[in-house]
């Protein structure tokens, strides 16, 4: 069918049936769009906004809540805390500093001549005469004095510190900031969140409360999650805040989406973690699952226990006050670099501007420190400033009484189901045959349930290797008394692929998001790292490191891919809603959630 135009306008201009189709269509993905708010929270920063939104608002993820009279005294801080270093450990991060520097004086610039670096104590004898000088005609920020009980936001930057508010951090380490401290129970947190993503939509978003029925919510979960934690975020959203639906997709699909990647390794360096895993077709590969608990933070400290190396002229620098760590966090932003062609000593400057005091301009020299700081990622026993590290991979399910039918349940009557399938035939068949026989068991699931690969191994627990039983629970492989690097976190994460060819894939494509690895040049560094250690087999491979996808800020990359995730089509299947979550509860997030309950 097509609709006749006027003969005053030019065939070029005729609309038919189908462009009509086609606008409608896009008309309603637009409102739809503008009824989603996408919520990817961080251990620094929160990103809220609608998914029809250019940009996410980005607000400090924090709450202050007024102390009650006699209350303990508590506060998160806004980089990772220092910690107090025996001489063994001084002694190692000197012999890392040392080794990374050695490293950087046997590489090439650009042009093929030999870099050179100026001595420490060359800079420190520069920085120690340094001075610093007073602007008179700028006006230092003062401190506010609060009206109300509880600040959110970027306001909490400016509260007087002086008075009786409790700062709290929900997120630490890229997981809920769970602590035995005031406000660090599970409700506490719940409690906390609510507040701060209740205000973002009410005051940046412009959307009253009472109207969140009419709108749905996607929240970006980390890779490696926590069941109980998902359940209780669920219900926060859906039964608490009041969205009229939800659903949650992991950080590294929804950073496959917003770079337009089918299938990457996904790199995502946080403020406070670092996390990897193989994503291919919206799944994240359980097995390849990695996070370690440094980030952009540990960094900043990283730098600053360098510059104190050579005698960094603001001398009062306390990186436990949040606006010395706010400082610090930018002067690592400016500084830090892996650009090769820069050598010797850089001659820099920042303004310090605090309450109650002059503001005044620092002068600096700084050499390879600008560059050994980023490169800490690759020899973390740099990050033991900020302490001991973990690593975490995805455990398997304990149970939920919730759930009655949970994967330990499944796995317990596909064991059953094998063994009473196995026993009628065990006295009439040859050990061949029994072989052929557990062979097609393997293959089919056993009992009509799913064929999951958990399912399926543990069904024939009494024939398969222990090995591969606990493929899912074998830990990465770090040396003694060492921290997993980031190129090593890569390669074993590629490594615990099911299959060759995935492999291949996977060192062709690595994706790198996330706000703690914006270092000019640290992509081609990697890149170095990971083409001398690739094994062999997969070395005619193009290993192909994206830094920048879709020439986006990396830091929204995630946040823009779960905006895209939630207008397709396929996403209709994934929604909770809340009259459901109340009657099944949390049953529902293993049939409908975009990945492996």
């Amino acid at each position: 069918m097509q609709i006749r135009s006027c003969k005053r306008f030019p065939s070029s201009m005729r609309i038919t049936y189908e462009d009509m189709q086609v606008k409608e269509k896009l008309l309603k993905e637009q409102i739809q769009a503008q009824t989603i708010i996408v919520i990817h929270p961080g251990s620094l920063f929160i990103r809220v906004g609608r998914a029809s939104d250019l940009n996410p608002h980005t607000v400090l993820h924090a709450v202050a809540r007024r102390r009650l009279p006699g209350g303990a005294a508590y506060q998160d801080y806004f980089l990772p805390k220092q910690v107090s270093l025996s001489k063994e450990i001084l002694h190692e991060m000197e012999e890392c500093r040392l080794q990374i520097s050695h490293t950087l004086q046997s590489c090439l610039q650009s042009d093929g001549r030999r870099r050179y670096a100026t001595p420490p104590q060359q800079i420190a004898a520069f920085n120690r005469q340094s001075s610093a000088e007073e602007l008179p005609n700028s006006e230092p920020p003062v401190w506010t004095v609060p009206d109300t009980d509880v600040v959110v936001g970027d306001e909490v930057m400016h509260i007087n510190p002086n008075l009786d508010y409790n700062i709290h951090f929900p997120y630490r380490r890229g997981d809920l900031n769970i602590h035995a401290g005031p406000g660090g129970s599970m409700s506490g947190v719940l409690a906390d969140l609510e507040t701060i993503w209740s205000w973002i939509i009410k005051n940046r978003l412009d959307i009253p409360l009472k109207d969140l029925r009419h709108y749905r919510a996607v929240l970006v979960i980390p890779d490696i999650y926590n069941r109980q934690h998902l359940k209780e975020l669920t219900t926060l959203l859906l039964c608490k805040i009041g969205f009229g639906g939800c659903f949650l997709l992991q950080d590294h699909v929804a950073a496959t989406f917003g770079a337009g990647l089918g299938y990457a390794c996904v790199v995502d360096v946080g403020d406070q973690k670092s996390s990897v895993s193989c994503v291919e077709d919206g799944i994240s590969h359980k097995n390849t699952r990695v996070r370690m608990d440094y980030g952009g933070g540990d960094i900043t400290q990283a730098f600053l226990w360098l510059l104190q190396k050579c005698a960094f002229p603001y001398r009062t620098c306390n990186p436990d006050s949040k606006l010395d760590a706010m400082l610090l966090r930018q002067l690592k932003e400016n500084f830090c670099h892996v650009n090769l062609d820069i050598c010797g000593s850089q001659e820099k400057s920042f303004v310090l501007k605090q309450p109650n005091r002059p503001t005044r301009k620092y002068t600096l020299q700084v050499g390879d420190e600008c560059i050994v700081a980023p490169l800490s990622l690759f020899q973390p026993e740099l990050l033991a400033v900020t302490g001991p590290k973990q690593v975490h991979i995805q455990k398997r399910s304990t149970g939920d009484p919730e759930d009655p039918h949970d994967d330990n349940y499944l796995r317990e009557t596909s064991r059953r189901g094998a063994k009473e399938a196995l026993e009628p035939l065990s006295g009439g068949f040859a050990g061949s045959e029994l072989d052929g026989m557990n062979a097609g068991l393997d293959c089919s699931g056993v009992g009509g349930q799913t064929g999951e690969e958990d399912i399926v191994v543990d069904a024939m627990d009494a024939t398969v290797p222990t090995t591969v039983r606990d493929a899912d629970t074998k830990e990465f492989v770090v040396g003694p008394e060492q921290v997993l690097g980031l190129d090593q976190a890569i390669l074993q994460s590629i490594d615990r692929c099911p299959t060759d060819d995935l492999k291949r894939k996977m060192y062709g494509c690595i994706l790198i998001v996330g706000g703690g690895m914006k270092f000019p040049g640290i992509g081609t560094w990697l890149q170095n790292r990971i083409c001398l250690q690739i094994p062999y087999m997969y070395r005619a491979e193009q290993l192909d490191i994206i830094t920048n996808p879709k020439e986006m800020d990396p830091q929204i990359t995630t946040w823009k891919g779960a905006a895209i995730m939630s207008c397709l089509e396929s996403a209709q299947e994934l929604w909770l809603y809340p009259n459901e979550w109340q009657k099944i509860g949390v049953k529902l997030l293993r049939e409908r959630a975009p990945f492996m309950w």
